[in-house]
């Protein structure tokens, strides 16, 4: 039997607007398993990144997490103090940030940001702290580790940068990582490489890794389950194999027709028309109805439910629902 790592039920993130409250995560569900990896996918803007600041407990204010639960390693995340909270960022859950450039504190050498990581959760020396960071940067890949331990971030590549947030990421073993965007900005050389050891650290520790990116080409990479968002909202669940292979979510089929590994040589891309809505301007039923070509008559006015698909493959549209029910 698997043992889940992640739980988060009905989860809702708002900020506070002139006309009232924006949601910009809403009703958001997830399970993540031991040793699972688990992608969130949609465009920029979606809530994506908001959905992990969630699940950290570091919404920005004056944003709030409005409702839902979140249970991590069986603990109720919105329950604890703060000192609890921060006892759980690094031991039970670590986030590797969307951009390495500016996540690292210029005033200090990467080593020492990491020694500072693990004495926050552990009793342990500056000694042995500084032992255990040079091996972290050994085993992420850091060429000459000791004398890395001494550089800036000024002095560091993008992809060495990324390799020290990794790093620090793992100081305390997690027990599940957040990845938000880990090869923004960085060359596709070193994406790869990046990709390659999160692969490696997945399958030599059993961590589980919850993957936000907008990139399905990572996605076919890395993930074993797929969870599309679009506008605060899931829209599509399933299976790598399910989404990649066989998506029923127009949102989800126009964002694989978008991929250029798909398309024709010679040919545009193919795009989806129009512009995610901003929060004030969403209907008051599926907020991809704007953009979808295969629209109902009450698609943008009813929200629709959740169609089972199958083998964990589920989708919330109207049109799916009749195509399932005809």
């Amino acid at each position: 039997m698997s043992e889940r790592v992640l739980t988060v039920e009905s989860l809702s993130t708002s900020f506070p607007s002139p006309d009232g409250t924006l949601a910009v995560v809403e009703d958001v569900s997830l399970e993540i398993d031991r040793g699972e990896v688990l992608a969130l996918v949609g465009e920029s803007g979606c809530g994506k990144s908001m959905t992990a600041f969630s699940l950290m407990r570091l919404v920005p204010r004056p944003g709030r997490i409005a409702a839902g639960r979140i249970e991590l390693c069986g603990k109720d995340v919105l329950s604890l103090s703060v000192p609890e909270m921060r006892q759980v960022r690094g031991s039970d859950v670590a986030m590797i940030f969307q951009e390495p450039m500016t996540s690292l504190n210029p005033v200090q050498t990467a080593g020492t940001q990491v020694v500072e990581a693990i004495r926050l959760h552990e009793r342990v020396s500056a000694g042995e702290a500084r032992t255990r960071t040079v091996d972290l940067f050994d085993r992420v890949g850091i060429p000459d580790p000791g004398a890395r331990f001494d550089a800036y971030p000024h002095q560091l590549s993008g992809g060495m940068k990324q390799r020290v947030m990794i790093a620090m990421a793992l100081s305390s073993q997690p027990k599940l990582l957040i990845a938000d965007e880990p090869t923004t900005a960085l060359d596709v050389t070193i994406q790869a490489q990046i990709l390659e050891l999160l692969r490696e650290i997945q399958r030599d520790t059993g961590m589980s890794i919850l993957l936000i990116t907008h990139d399905l080409g990572i996605v076919n990479e890395l993930a074993d389950r797929v969870a599309v968002m679009y506008a605060a909202r899931l829209v599509e669940e399933g299976s790598r194999h399910a989404i990649l292979g066989a998506a029923r979510h127009p949102y989800t089929q126009g964002l694989l027709r978008s991929m250029p590994a798909l398309a024709r040589r010679g040919e545009p891309l193919a795009e989806i028309p129009g512009a995610v809505p901003p929060p004030d301007e969403w209907p008051s039923g599926c907020r991809f109805a704007g953009r979808c070509e295969r629209a109902l008559d009450h698609c943008a006015a009813e929200l629709p439910g959740e169609t089972a698909l199958g083998d964990g493959h589920a989708a919330r549209c109207h049109v799916v629902a009749r195509e399932a029910a005809s």
